[in-house]
């Protein structure tokens, strides 16, 4: 018995300096709110729709960003203070 595989089509992936770029521009939004509008027009080159879409799933898998009806959050902190402030806090 022969077992069929199902071979999924592999997307074009972003580079890293194209993702560090779109953190970038969210990171350093004036408003703590951004479209994907805002962030196609502050990156420093064109971006094509599709990849940056592929960007900002990624970011939000991995916890740097919160995607809401109203726009895009950075929500990443890795000051480690705070860290420590968390590993040391007190369980209610």
């Amino acid at each position: 018995m022969t077992q069929k595989l199902l071979v999924k089509k592999i997307k074009h992936s972003p580079t890293l300096n194209t993702i560090l770029m779109v953190e970038e521009v969210i990171k350093n939004a004036d408003d703590s709110i951004v479209s994907v509008a805002y962030i196609k027009k502050n990156l420093p080159r064109q971006v094509n729709h599709n990849t940056l879409m592929q960007i900002l799933e990624y970011l939000e898998e991995s916890n740097k960003i919160a995607v809401s009806l109203k726009g895009i959050t950075w929500i990443h902190n890795n000051n480690p203070n705070l860290r420590k402030a968390i590993n040391n806090g007190l369980e209610i």
